[in-house]
């Protein structure tokens, strides 16, 4: 083998699962189309992505958590004297409906629905465990720190060379660019929502067909003033807002989707947009960067197809609506790194890679319905309006804001519970222990820790309460040890370390 884990695609997602791969000591390569990130991304507020709980906590066990929040374009944590509590609304920079100007007291917002602050139970022990916050950061500045210790830990990166082909068989997969062909033991489509893993691999993708279609621009007008910058306004044919910076559109037109979603985004389709949905001509003249988007739903019915295994949008696509796709991706990475680098080293429990798909497709189904359930209350008629004034008054209650809060920052809807970030024993944190992506076994038992000898390299035995934690920060057992506590996730002692 050359490597045995080839990556498509070195967006945040990809970037991750490389960081785990190394983390799990396998050797990793990161094929990219783009020879350098999009250029989209470069504009703000138009390549923001949100970071949820799980995502924070998932940067704050492997070290990377600081150097996200002082590149962040917004970040809340909760209980902070300092937070401005409207920088939790972190899903695409977008104010909700409340046209209000200026700072407004929201945690998030569903369907451009506010949820407030001052409406959260404090005593939801669900939200008071989440303290790290949340916010937004800019695809570019996310993939440069994701780079940074992808390439740190030893992975290698080729930008501008596409994954073109592959060949997968049962002892590997043959892997085709325009550099040359590459063999390795795996192959893992993280290339987004038209991928072309996924598509040569023949994996079913199944959904719905889209509703609307959304459109970012950067744009250069001759009478922005003609536009409020006062968050998103709704008409008959959908909604649109400007700003938070002058030139910053976002549009949501219901109705077919263009033609050619690879056509360039022109000032003429802004403007002729604009007309449609908000009855507007601003003298669009100029477009500096412009994106779209649908709320199509699809989701692979398998994440792995032999040696082939997908992640991130590759896996699953929906409505940015929530902001959820990121998050989505990052767990997705979390979840397999360890555990095909542990397939790779030849230690994997019997039917452990399986358990990638069993885990993390029920949590990107549950994304999907949120998502739909968005595009369902954003459709411009009479009876969604109605509909929108009961949702309304349910957000506005104790219960319903924080329900959806919960939802929103990932914390409801977790399969398993991450490990609490407790003070050991002998004073260190046991986030801070994570950052090596093996298994912790925390017990003050010596007869336990004594069973656990013969994982050498894979297990790290730390004093404190009994608990088993998997590397991506999940808790295999806690309290009572069962019968066999190591081998259902550790394989059989004395293999592969």
């Amino acid at each position: 083998m050359d490597v045995d884990v080839v990556v498509a695609g070195a967006g945040p997602v990809g970037l991750m699962l490389a960081c785990e791969l190394r983390l799990g000591g396998v050797s990793v390569l990161v094929l990219e189309r783009e020879a350098e990130p999009g250029a989209v991304h470069k504009t703000g507020a138009m390549g923001a992505r949100s970071i949820n709980a799980p995502t924070a906590d998932a940067f704050h066990r492997r070290g990377l958590l600081e150097e996200v929040r002082r590149a962040a374009l917004m970040w809340f944590t909760p209980g902070a004297p300092d937070s401005d509590a409207s920088d939790l609304d972190a899903s695409d920079l977008d104010a909700p409906d409340s046209g209000a100007a200026g700072p407004l007291p929201f945690a998030g917002h569903f369907a451009g629905l506010p949820v407030r602050v001052d409406r959260l139970d404090p005593g939801d022990p669900d939200l008071a465990a989440h303290t790290l916050g949340g916010g937004a950061i800019s695809v570019l500045d996310l993939e440069a720190i994701l780079e940074r210790r992808a390439r740190a830990l030893g992975a290698e990166i080729r930008r501008g060379c596409p994954l073109t082909g592959f060949d997968a068989g049962d002892d590997g997969v043959t892997v085709a660019t325009p550099a040359g062909r590459v063999r390795a033991g795996w192959l893992a489509g993280c290339d987004g929502g038209r991928s072309t893993v996924r598509r040569l691999a023949a994996m079913a993708f199944p959904g719905t067909d889209p509703e609307f279609t959304g459109r970012q621009a950067m744009v250069e007008m001759t009478e922005p003033n003609l536009l409020p910058l006062s968050g998103w306004v709704r008409t008959g044919r959908g909604s649109y807002a400007h700003g938070p910076v002058p030139g910053r559109l976002h549009i949501v037109e219901y109705g077919p989707p263009p033609a050619d979603r690879n056509a360039p985004v022109t000032a003429e389709e802004i403007a002729g947009c604009l007309r449609r949905v908000a009855g507007i001509d601003p003298g669009v003249v100029s477009v500096s960067a412009g994106t779209r988007y649908t709320d199509a739903t699809r989701q692979a019915v398998t994440y792995r197809a032999g040696r082939v295994l997908l992640a991130g949008d590759a896996a699953h696509i929906h409505s940015p609506a929530g902001g959820q796709g990121l998050n989505l991706g990052v767990g997705d990475a979390m979840n397999l790194g360890w555990k095909l680098a542990a397939t790779v080293r030849g230690w994997a429990p019997e039917g452990l890679l399986d358990t990638y798909t069993e885990e993390r497709r029920p949590v990107g189904a549950w994304v999907q319905g949120w998502s739909d359930a968005q595009t369902a209350l954003g459709r411009p008629d009479a009876r969604t309006a109605a509909l929108r004034a009961v949702v309304a008054d349910l957000l506005d209650t104790v219960p319903g804001a924080t329900y959806a809060m919960k939802q929103i920052s990932g914390v409801g809807r977790l399969r398993g519970r991450v490990a609490p970030d407790l003070v050991l024993d002998d004073g260190s944190l046991l986030a801070g222990r994570c950052r090596t992506a093996r298994f912790l076994l925390v017990t003050r038992d010596p007869r336990l820790a004594a069973r656990a000898d013969g994982f050498a390299g894979r297990l790290t035995v730390l004093p404190g309460p009994d608990m088993l934690v998997r590397p991506d920060g999940y808790v295999a057992w806690a309290g009572e040890p069962p019968a066999d506590p190591f081998t259902p996730w550790l394989g059989r002692r004395g293999l592969g370390g």
